[in-house]
C-alpha cells in the first residue's frame, strides 16, 4: 500500500489547506515533512531544508499539532510548553515568558496552571496549538485542528490560526477534511485524493462588489437573519434575504456596507461568521471534480505555484 503516490507539490502561501477524506495521505504528508516517516524515493525539502539529512534543523523552525491525544495528562499546560520550549534550546527566563505568552494568546490565561487531564477537549485542542508555537516556529503543521470541537470552539479555534498567518507573520499549513475550515483560515488549497495530487487552487473568500453572496453563521441563523433584514432595511439597502438549499442564507446583492453589516452583527451578536462568500463555484465543486478526475482518467497537470517569496515546502516522490 502507498501513502503518497507520485505526489508533486509546491506550497507557497502564508496559509495553505490540505483537503482530503479522512485516509488520503495529509497525515503522512506532515509526518514526512516533520522528518518522522522516511519517503520511500523523490526529495522533500521544507524552508530550504533536506527533510532527511537536516531534521535537527527543520524540527526546531517548525510547530507541530497532532490530531490525535498526546498530551501529559498530570502536566498543567504552563509546564508542559515550558518544558517543550526548553527543549528547544531556550533558557528557563525565555522558556516561562513564552510558554506564558502563547497560552494567553490561545484563551489559555485563566486555567493553563490546571492539569491538562482536567480540561475540555477544547482546552487540549488549544494545548496542542500552544505547544505547537511555544518556540516561535516559522512554519506550523496543523493536523485536523477543529477535530471535535462544538461549533463555538470551531469557530474559536479558526480565528486563532487565521489570526497567525494574518497578523502575526506565521506560516500555517492545516489539514482537514472539513471545507469551511480551509475556506476561512487558508489562501490556498491542496486537494489530495488516493495519496495523489488531485488539485491546487487559491481559495477565493472575497465576495465579488454588487453580487449575491451565502451566509451562515454560529447559533440561529434564522433569528440572525430576521435581525440583519432589519438593520439593512433601516440603512436604506434593499436586499432579499432567502434560505438556500444547502442551508444557507442567501442575500440576492452585497456591497461594502451590507457586508459591514453583516459582520458588525456578528461581532454584536457573538456569533461566528462561517460564510461570507460569492456564489461562485467554490471549493466543494473543486474537491468533487478533482477527486473525480483522480479516480479517473488520471491527475491533472500541477498548476503553477502560488505567489513567490513565501516560505517553501516542497514535496516530491
Amino acid at each position: 500500500m502507498r501513502a503518497l503516490d507520485g505526489l508533486s507539490v509546491r506550497l507557497t502561501s502564508p496559509a495553505t489547506g490540505l483537503l482530503g477524506a479522512n485516509g488520503a495521505g495529509k497525515s503522512t504528508l506532515m509526518r514526512a515533512a516533520l522528518g518522522l516517516i522516511p519517503v520511500d524515493s523523490g526529495s522533500l525539502r521544507v524552508l530550504g531544508l533536506d527533510a532527511r539529512r537536516q531534521r535537527r534543523e527543520l524540527r526546531r523552525r517548525i510547530g507541530f499539532m497532532p490530531e490525535h491525544a498526546c498530551l501529559p495528562v498530570d502536566m498543567s499546560a504552563q509546564d508542559l510548553c515550558v518544558h517543550l520550549a526548553r527543549l528547544r534550546g531556550l533558557g528557563r527566563r525565555d522558556a516561562v515568558r513564552r510558554a506564558s505568552e502563547v497560552l494567553f494568546a490561545v484563551g489559555l490565561e485563566e486555567e493553563r496552571r490546571r492539569p491538562v487531564g482536567t480540561y475540555s477537549l477544547g482546552m487540549r485542542q488549544r494545548t496542542k496549538l500552544a505547544q505547537a508555537l511555544v518556540h516561535g516556529p516559522d512554519l506550523v503543521l496543523l493536523d485536523e485542528p477543529t477535530s471535535g470541537l462544538d461549533p463555538a470552539g470551531r469557530a474559536e479555534m479558526l480565528s486563532i490560526v487565521r489570526h497567525l498567518s494574518r497578523d502575526l507573520g506565521v506560516h500555517v499549513v492545516t489539514s482537514s477534511h472539513v471545507l469551511d475550515d480551509i475556506e476561512r483560515t487558508c489562501d490556498e488549497v491542496v486537494v489530495v485524493h488516493a495519496g495523489r495530487l488531485a488539485a491546487q487552487r487559491p481559495v477565493v473568500l472575497a465576495p465579488r462588489r454588487g453580487g449575491p453572496v451565502a451566509l451562515r453563521v454560529t447559533g440561529d441563523l434564522a433569528a440572525f437573519a430576521a435581525v440583519l433584514a432589519q438593520r439593512l432595511e433601516a440603512v436604506g439597502e434593499r436586499v432579499v434575504l432567502a434560505p438556500r438549499e444547502d442551508g444557507d442564507i442567501g442575500l440576492d446583492r452585497s456591497s461594502d456596507r451590507v457586508l459591514d453589516l453583516v459582520r458588525d452583527l456578528a461581532a454584536e451578536r457573538r456569533v461566528g461568521l462561517l460564510r461570507l462568500s460569492s456564489e461562485d463555484a467554490g471549493l466543494e465543486e473543486t474537491v468533487v471534480a478533482a477527486m473525480a478526475t483522480t479516480a479517473g482518467a488520471g491527475v491533472p497537470a500541477l498548476p503553477e505555484p502560488g505567489r513567490p517569496g513565501g516560505q517553501e515546502a516542497v514535496v516530491r516522490r
